[in-house]
């Protein structure tokens, strides 16, 4: 795939999505851009795109037939996950939705692929023509004010991904106290248990407080490649991963070496003696993705989450992050951790435009300006805001 071509935020000068810009007849939009890209992208590994828009006049259908007049047979291999990378940007380009591309591959779509769903256990299938939307896998955002970015994604059913639709960290909590306060049984298809699951999710990419995310359970393992904005959350998932792997006893003991002072040492591994036996206990002689949901399970007990309460409590963020890019260092961990900056936590998610692609002109158009754009066409992107965040790979 030839490089994606940036494209530009709103200015304050600008209006904003809900403000469309008028477009001039002979002039070139982001939205026909990106068609464009995509149908040159679709031409590029010898797939054709779904009816109407393989015949009806479109962006996406100029760009198919430029990019199949372009390579002719000297195409590139449509493996699974790069059908899926098109059909995300199908529908993200349908809808106005932004999607990063720089970071959002096939190959990454590969990494954050699952078996099963997080939200409701059950068994994933690509198979568009047997599965069914309790077992079709599905992309959904996190964060939903948000683009198609990297730590932005997790691949859950389809199911879920409709019930959860644009709701987010509080709406979910919401629904699990009306759920459980009443003679509901399930809202949108899902149970109080998995709208829990659903809430401590979405809380991952949502900025928290120290205390608040400190008394959230972890009642999902983070997937993987997702941004983690609440360090305490991050050291949370680092020490419960560690039973995913053997030698889990001696990491322990040397991650308890690095804590500061007795007090907080006792406090760990009083903490830590009220997780590992549940865990021992459910996931014995079972398969990784059994003790997955066991480790899960475990944070239900409220005795854990007490313990961990008390004991994340005495930390702040600043050395809950030091913690874990210290034990990382040390390569403690079972995955590898990767601490990004401020600006690169929310880089490519379009936070401003609520993740849809700002309304520009890119450019005018002209005779001499050839059919794949040049990086000169385009005036410099705006400031976006970024905050932090903790993605576990």
């Amino acid at each position: 795939m030839t490089p994606t071509l940036p494209i530009p935020m709103p200015t304050p000068d600008q209006p904003t999505p809900a403000q469309p810009t008028q477009v001039l007849p002979n002039s070139l939009t982001a939205h026909e851009h990106i068609g464009f890209e995509l149908g040159w992208d679709y031409a590029h590994h010898a797939v054709t795109p779904p009816a109407p828009y393989a015949n009806e006049p479109s962006p996406l259908r100029h760009g198919w037939l430029s990019g199949q007049a372009a390579f002719g047979p000297r195409t590139l291999p449509a493996t699974p996950h790069v059908r899926k990378w098109l059909q995300l940007r199908l529908h993200a380009w349908l809808r106005g939705r932004s999607v990063e591309l720089v970071q959002v591959t096939p190959h990454y779509l590969q990494q954050i692929d699952v078996s099963h769903c997080p939200v409701t256990r059950l068994a994933l299938s690509s198979d568009t023509a047997e599965g069914t939307d309790s077992t079709l896998a599905s992309i959904d955002r996190v964060r939903s004010d948000a683009g198609y970015a990297a730590g932005n994604l997790a691949v859950m059913s389809t199911k879920a991904n409709h019930a959860k639709a644009a709701h987010g960290y509080r709406d979910a909590l919401q629904f699990v106290k009306l759920i459980e306060g009443g003679p509901l049984g399930g809202l949108n298809g899902l149970t109080a248990e998995q709208w829990s699951r659903v809430a401590v999710l979405c809380s991952f990419v949502e900025p928290l407080t120290h205390e608040e995310a400190s008394a959230l359970p972890l009642l999902v393992l983070p997937p993987n490649r997702l941004r983690l904005f609440n360090p305490v959350q991050a050291l949370q998932a680092f020490i419960s991963q560690q039973l995913t792997v053997p030698g889990w006893s001696h990491r322990m003991t040397r991650l308890e070496d690095m804590l500061p002072g007795k007090l907080l040492r006792r406090a760990f591994q009083t903490f830590f003696h009220a997780l590992l036996p549940r865990v021992l206990e459910a996931g014995r002689n079972s398969t990784p993705q059994a003790l997955r949901w066991a480790i899960e399970d475990a944070w239900r007990q409220p005795l854990v989450q007490q313990r961990w309460t008390i004991f994340a409590r005495q930390l702040t963020a600043a050395q809950c992050e030091a913690l874990v890019q210290r034990a990382s260092a040390r390569q403690l961990g079972t995955v590898r951790i990767e601490c990004v900056s401020d600006e690169q936590a929310t880089d490519g998610w379009d936070i401003d435009s609520r993740g849809y692609v700002p309304h520009a002109v890119l450019m005018r158009r002209s005779a001499g300006v050839p059919r794949r754009l040049r990086p000169d066409a385009f005036p410099p992107a705006a400031a976006e805001p970024r905050q932090a965040s903790l993605p576990l790979q």
